[in-house]
């Protein structure tokens, strides 16, 4: 038996081949009464669609890149595994490139890799400047994730400083008056970990907690090393706290390993919070309380803000409503329903405090 074609489900549906099309392409301006009649006919006569096909057909490959400083940061290998599952919803491969926070690599993502073979790109920036993202003339459509660098980009994520002053507030409440916060950076850029530490001052300039530069631990990386190392300094120079404010949850189970070989207990002399919410901290011992982004809605959102762009930038008319099914104009079409080039979005994706043993001295909630 044939391999039942576009036209074969347009003939069993009594509809158009356009309008077959559009239905498995889910464009908006199809009414669900048609789009119910199409589905049932494909499903009945077990059309498949040819996926290269179709992304050819329109100039595009069907591959998205997701571009990430480090993929062993669990935080990032979490986030690629949401970005995955929501573009296989829409029928895209995702290619995960790393750029080791490195400029020159993060410039090369951004212009596609000097190539065509992806039709948009979700990118994690830490070395790119405002400079380098104001003229995107002729790079694919890119959605940016993390703290935002320039108004005229597509953007995604948590509200940093919120996020941080929330935690620093918690460490307060508890009684913590010295808090340091590692990995803070007491400068006016518009990176995370600025953001964060600007969200660290306010809560403590709201509690009456002069702000000493020294409560600022640099470090060198945020991997769990480097927050071993960072404890361990302040512990040797002789440095007096009460609470941790990790910059990111493998900065603090570092500070926790460092702890625990010092005699440290925690929470009873040390409470200690990072962010992320990585699988690791759910079983250190005393589990991590951290600041949670909703990592799904991140990458939802980002898939969906980049297949908008590459809708807009490679089929501008949205389908064709001429013809589209014999009821055009009655309920098959809205009239001018074409994708219209949408301004630049910043989307702020939720975050929530989860309190467990490294300040609560047991599971919280």
């Amino acid at each position: 038996m044939a391999r039942p074609r576009i036209k074969d489900v347009a003939r069993h549906a009594g509809v158009s081949e356009k309008t077959v099309s559009n239905v498995i392409n889910d464009y908006a301006h199809v009414s669900d009464r048609t789009r119910t009649v199409v589905r049932a006919s494909i499903e009945q006569l077990g059309y498949r669609v040819n996926l290269a096909g179709r992304h050819l057909r329109k100039g595009r490959t069907g591959i998205i890149a997701l571009v990430v400083p480090e993929l062993d940061i669990p935080y990032f290998a979490e986030l690629a595994r949401h970005v995955i599952r929501e573009a296989e919803k829409c029928s895209l491969t995702v290619l995960i490139h790393q750029s080791g926070a490195d400029r020159a690599h993060e410039l090369a993502a951004l212009a596609g890799f000097g190539s065509t073979f992806v039709d948009g790109i979700i990118l994690s920036p830490l070395a790119l400047t405002a400079d380098d993202l104001r003229d995107r003339a002729g790079f694919p459509p890119t959605v940016l994730l993390g703290e935002l660098l320039e108004e005229g980009a597509d953007h995604v994520a948590i509200d940093n400083e919120r996020a941080a002053r929330e935690a620093t507030r918690h460490l307060i409440s508890l009684g913590r008056r010295t808090v340091l916060a590692v990995g803070g950076i007491d400068a006016p850029g518009l990176g995370t970990a600025e953001a964060r530490t600007r969200g660290y001052r306010a809560a403590l300039a709201e509690a009456g907690i002069a702000h000493d530069p020294a409560a600022l631990v640099p470090v060198d990386s945020f991997r769990m090393p480097a927050g071993a190392r960072a404890v361990a300094r302040v512990l040797r120079d002789g440095v007096r706290f009460d609470a941790l404010l990790c910059l990111n949850d493998q900065l603090a189970l570092g500070a926790l390993r460092t702890l625990y070989e010092h005699g440290v207990r925690v929470p009873e002399d040390v409470a200690v919070i990072g962010f992320d919410d990585v699988e690791g901290g759910r079983f250190s011992v005393p589990t991590l309380s951290t600041v949670a982004p909703d990592k799904a809605a991140v990458a939802k959102v980002a898939v969906q803000l980049l297949r908008r762009r590459i809708e807009e930038a490679t089929d501008p008319d949205g389908g064709d409503p001429e013809g589209a099914d014999p009821d055009a104009g009655r309920d098959g079409v809205v009239e001018g329903a074409g994708p219209e080039v949408q301004s630049p979005q910043d989307r702020i994706v939720a975050h929530r405090l989860v309190l467990r043993e490294s300040t609560e001295g047991h599971e919280g909630r």
